[in-house]
C-alpha cells in the first residue's frame, strides 16, 4: 500500500490508462484473439496494481493473483512460439519478452508480499491480507516493504528493468506518433493510416513506469 496519497492517485491515474485502453482493444472487431488475451491480461495487471496502491487492497487473496500471472506469462511465451503473427518466431520471442517479465514481476512481487506478510505475522498464510508486509523503514511513501535482503535486491533489479523497458516503449511511441500520417487540413487522416500505432506501446510505458515506481517504493 502506498502512504503517500498524492502519489497513490498519480500511480491510480497512470494504471487506469492502460486498463481502459486494454478495454477499448478489447472490444475492436479488428484484435485478435492473441491480441484479446493479451489485453486482457494487461488490463487485469493494472486493475490489481491499482488495488495494490491502496488499503482495500490488502485484503485480495494472494494465490489467485500468482496463478493468474504466472499464466500470463506463460501465455506471452506460447503465443510467441505458436502464433508468430507476422514475425519471425525469433523476432516474436524478442517482442514478447517484455510482457514475460511484467507478468513474472507481478507473480513475483505479489508472492513475495504474501510472504513478507506471512513472516511478519500478519496472516498472509490465509490467502488474504498478504500484502501488508511490514512497515517501512524509508521513506515513508510506501506503509510497507518487502522483508529480507534478497527480496529487496530483486526488488531494485526488477525495477530497473522496468524501468529500461517502459523508456524503450516510450520511444517508440514517440516514434511511431512521428511518422504516423498527419491529417491533411485539419481533415480525416488518409485512407490506412493508423493513427493510434503509438498508444500501444505507451500505454505499455505507462504501465512498466508505474510498476517500476512500486517496485522501487516496495524494496
Amino acid at each position: 500500500m502506498i502512504a503517500a496519497n498524492g502519489l497513490r492517485w498519480l500511480l491510480t491515474l497512470m494504471f487506469a490508462a492502460p486498463v481502459l485502453y486494454g478495454l477499448w482493444r478489447l472490444v475492436r472487431t479488428a484484435t485478435g484473439l492473441t491480441g484479446r488475451v493479451g489485453h486482457v491480461l494487461h488490463a487485469a495487471m493494472g486493475v490489481l496494481m491499482i488495488a495494490m496502491a491502496w488499503p482495500w487492497g490488502m485484503d485480495l487473496a494472494v494465490v489467485p493473483q500468482v496463478v493468474l500471472f504466472t499464466a500470463g506469462a506463460l501465455w506471452f511465451v506460447a503465443a510467441s512460439l505458436i502464433r508468430p503473427g507476422e514475425r519471425s518466431r525469433t523476432g516474436a520471442v524478442k517482442a514478447a519478452w517484455p510482457h514475460v517479465l511484467m507478468m513474472g514481476a507481478m507473480a513475483w512481487m505479489v508472492a513475495a508480499m504474501g510472504t513478507s506478510g506471512a513472516m511478519a505475522g500478519h496472516g498472509g498464510g490465509t490467502g488474504h491480507g498478504g500484502h501488508e508486509g511490514h512497515a517501512a523503514a524509508g521513506s515513508g511513501l510506501a506503509s510497507m516493504s518487502l522483508t529480507g535482503m534478497g527480496p529487496s535486491v530483486a526488488s531494485a533489479l526488477l525495477a530497473v528493468a522496468l524501468t529500461a523497458i517502459g523508456l524503450v516503449w516510450l520511444a517508440q511511441a514517440f516514434d511511431l506518433a512521428r511518422v504516423q500520417a498527419p491529417s491533411p487540413a485539419g481533415g480525416p487522416a488518409p485512407d490506412g493510416a493508423d493513427t493510434t500505432a503509438a498508444l500501444d506501446p505507451a500505454c505499455h510505458a505507462v504501465m512498466a513506469l508505474g510498476m517500476a515506481v512500486m517496485f522501487a517504493l516496495f524494496a
